[in-house]
């Protein structure tokens, strides 16, 4: 497995980083550690989760990804990277969300516990609260840090405006800056090419994109029609945000067109999408999930070998119009 430095960092970090928001829902706690332990023998050893996961659960399920993330770390907490996030709702009240200096410094000490550990690597805020100002936000991850809570702060689902600004005031305020940010980026998703990821690139900031298989689609197992029952195009509340965001016709066509290249290039389709993205300069660890140990094969894979250049220009060619897609969709 590669390394490489998570943003300006002096952190060293692995070119993949698991993902664990199946674990609790799309897979119990046996099968979630056999993941564990299967991205662990292939080098794995950033793990990103989320006080919200599992993945399409409720309320009786907020927390549950963070406990058996927790359960199998214990005796090793110190042999991984360790991410979480906050902002996303977990609780009745209505100050159990957000960007709140309440929330924040709630939910780090609820992940801790959850987690069985005194701090976490990465503390990341999951998305932009307009309620809250980015000041009272930046104030509490200084404070988190400093309290030694985490070692470094990070964002996910923020525009390129948002960050630019964030940076902005860290700096001013000499407060923790934010280190890295989690968008969505794949081979049918590349909006972010525009704005986001060179701000990261002359920032210094570390990225951690989520989706590089496009919630499976990436994979060519999926077909028109209806959602397969069991799959995340129909899992819980997150169900219908997976359908807007790839279940169309044009992401089928795409799938199409990119199966005919992988089987040019002699590789399968998941090992092809996150080699590519990996390819990008600006990206530090793709997040790589699975329902099933043996689903991370393909993505490992990816990690071995640089793509070939000839292939990921074929593929910056075939792609290059899917840029201006919607970035809500």
């Amino acid at each position: 497995m590669q390394r490489t430095q998570l943003g300006r960092t002096g952190l060293s970090v692995s070119r993949l980083c698991l993902g664990t928001m199946t674990f609790g829902l799309q897979c119990e706690e046996d099968v979630s550690r056999s993941i564990m332990d299967t991205a662990s023998e292939g080098g794995i050893d950033f793990f990103d989760t989320a006080d919200v996961y599992p993945l399409g659960g409720g309320g009786n399920t907020v927390g549950r990804t963070e406990e058996i993330v927790g359960n199998w770390l214990v005796g090793k907490r110190h042999d991984y990277i360790v991410a979480t996030k906050c902002v996303g709702r977990t609780g009745r009240r209505a100050w159990n969300q957000g960007m709140s200096r309440k929330h924040i410094l709630d939910a780090i000490d609820a992940s801790l516990r959850r987690l069985q550990t005194d701090y976490v690597d990465l503390y990341q805020l999951h998305s932009y609260d307009p309620t809250t100002t980015l000041d009272e936000a930046l104030e509490a991850l200084d404070t988190v840090v400093k309290s030694g809570k985490a070692r470094y702060v990070g964002v996910s689902n923020w525009p390129a405006t948002k960050v630019a600004r964030g940076i902005g005031r860290a700096e001013l305020k000499g407060w923790a800056g934010i280190t890295s940010v989690q968008p969505r980026y794949n081979l049918l998703f590349r909006t972010f090419e525009r704005d986001l990821l060179p701000l990261c690139r002359e920032e210094g900031i570390g990225v951690i994109p989520y989706n590089p298989l496009a919630g499976g689609m990436l994979t060519g197992k999926h077909a028109k029609g209806a959602p397969p029952e069991g799959s995340r195009f129909t899992l819980g509340n997150a169900g219908a945000r997976y359908q807007e965001r790839y279940w169309h016709d044009r992401e089928f066509e795409s799938v199409e067109a990119l199966k005919g290249v992988a089987a040019d290039a002699g590789i399968s389709m998941a090992t092809m999408a996150v080699s590519w993205v990996l390819a990008n300069q600006a990206i530090t660890a793709p997040i790589i999930g699975a329902s099933k140990p043996e689903q991370l094969a393909d993505s490992l894979k990816a990690a071995e070998a640089p793509m070939a250049a000839d292939l990921k220009t074929k593929l910056d060619d075939l792609t290059h119009a899917w840029r201006s897609v919607d970035a809500e969709r």
